[in-house]
């Protein structure tokens, strides 16, 4: 879909056809073609975005973003799982630990784009067969494909590893989209090693699942009071259950407990599209991001410091990095001219995020191989240098997953997407008596 101005067709005035103001009353057909032509431009803003920041379509930017969340992910599994000897070492391990926030970046985009495509499909035709018909061929192929792999056809070639078939033993969750449940129940991330990674494309489904009843079911000032509601409600029941002594791994992976991430993405796609919406949440967004990067700073030092209040205050953070995302998200809209979003709109970052699904489903399996095999001790042997041996396993890593990323994506993927041209919504059609009174029921 490509953004619409959404301007209406007003007819020219007469000083600027050269007619100076209060000459020559016209015709009677050209005062009915004029009032034919400025109905169709008020049914045509009535029906079309407003003008302005397109919201639409394909925006580099969100590519870029993407980008970002996948190398956040990346260097978690290839760097932070490393085993640190020194002080340097253990301060980039640490960092790279970081990067698990890349999943709320997630998190907070398909939030976004999901709510604000529901939102350009509300009263369309066939809007819940082309919601699901489309995340389906996006989404199912590679998944089911990865795991008819893994738990099907390897075990006829070669033995399981001990690791691939302690997940073997409990792919049903897997299958049926309910890892991150398993998970939580065990409160661990090996339960389900070489496809622990696919807690979050759960409960990203679970989402995709009730969502677009409620964003239907709502209107948009409705939606965004229950989009903050969803968001305050997972916070309190994060803090409650960490005040109980949950399992930190349990509270990361319930879908309950992550659906302020995707609200909070869904909440700026319902402001956006107010009347001028969009332009101002964006005209703020770099101020609100710095704010917001203040106060995840300050959180964080109290925490460091005086360790008071952890449990409550490492679940505030975790929505504060939510809402932070929120921010960058708009940033990345920003014209070119802006550097952030320039960053965002530049190629590097729109590659990884154009293959980021792919890389997101290998580089996991692709990172528990390598812990399984001793990657690490195998090039630290061969290079002499442990800190050589981090760089090469993130470089093998990262440049392994985009090939085979990008191979599946051209080969595989693209044949499956190709097939979403048969669930594109319809333009929204005007009433009969919308039509009638601009004319188009005769001359």
């Amino acid at each position: 879909m490509q953004g619409r101005d959404g301007a209406g067709q007003h007819p020219p005035s007469r000083k600027l056809l050269g007619r100076p103001v209060g000459r020559e009353k016209p015709s009677a057909s050209v005062a009915r073609a004029a009032g034919r032509n400025s109905a169709r431009g008020r049914i045509a803003a009535a029906v079309r975005p407003n003008p302005g920041l397109q919201l639409t379509g394909h925006l580099a930017g969100l590519d870029g973003l993407r980008g970002l969340a996948i190398l956040l992910v990346m260097a978690v599994h290839f760097v932070g799982d490393a085993t640190p000897y020194t002080v340097e070492q253990r301060l980039l391990v640490k960092w790279a630990s970081f990067g698990i926030l890349g999943v709320d970046l997630f998190f907070v985009l398909s939030g976004f784009l999901i709510t604000g495509l529901l939102l350009e499909s509300k009263g369309r035709s066939h809007y819940f067969r082309n919601f699901y018909a489309r995340r389906a061929l996006r989404i199912f192929p590679l998944y089911y494909l990865v795991l008819a792999l893994l738990f099907l056809v390897l075990p006829l070639l070669v033995t399981p590893s001990p690791l691939l078939e302690q997940a073997r033993r409990h792919q049903l969750w897997l299958w049926t989209y309910t890892s991150n449940f398993f998970i939580a129940a065990t409160g661990s991330w090996a339960s389900l090693s070489y496809v622990t990674h696919f807690w979050s494309l759960a409960i990203e489904e679970q989402f995709y699942l009730v969502w677009p009843l409620v964003v239907l079911t709502f209107s948009r000032p409705a939606l965004e009071r229950v989009c903050i509601g969803v968001i305050a409600l997972a916070l309190l029941l994060r803090i409650a259950l960490a005040l109980a002594g949950v399992n930190e791994v349990s509270i990361a992976v319930l879908t309950p407990c992550r659906f302020d991430a995707l609200c909070v993405g869904g909440l700026l796609a319902v402001l956006a599209r107010r009347d001028g919406g969009a332009q101002r949440l964006v005209s703020r967004s770099g101020r609100v991001a710095v704010a917001l990067a203040g106060a995840i700073l300050l959180v964080s030092l109290w925490c460091a410091a005086l360790k008071l209040g952890l449990p409550v205050l490492h679940q505030v953070r975790n929505t504060l990095y939510a809402l932070f995302f929120g921010a960058l998200t708009l940033l990345s809209l920003k014209p070119t001219a802006h550097l952030v979003a320039w960053v965002f709109q530049g190629r590097l970052l729109r590659f990884f995020g154009k293959y980021s699904y792919g890389l997101y489903v290998y580089h996991g399996i692709l990172s528990w191989y390598f812990v399984e095999v001793g990657e690490e001790g195998r090039l630290d042997a061969l290079l002499g240098n442990h800190a050589l041996a981090i760089a090469a396993r993130a470089a093998l890593g990262v440049g392994i997953s985009v090939g085979v990323a990008v191979l599946s994506y051209q080969l595989f993927e693209k044949r499956f997407l190709a097939l979403k041209r048969w669930f594109e919504a319809p333009e929204p059609v005007a009433s009969p008596a919308a039509a009638q009174l601009a004319g188009e029921g005769g001359p």
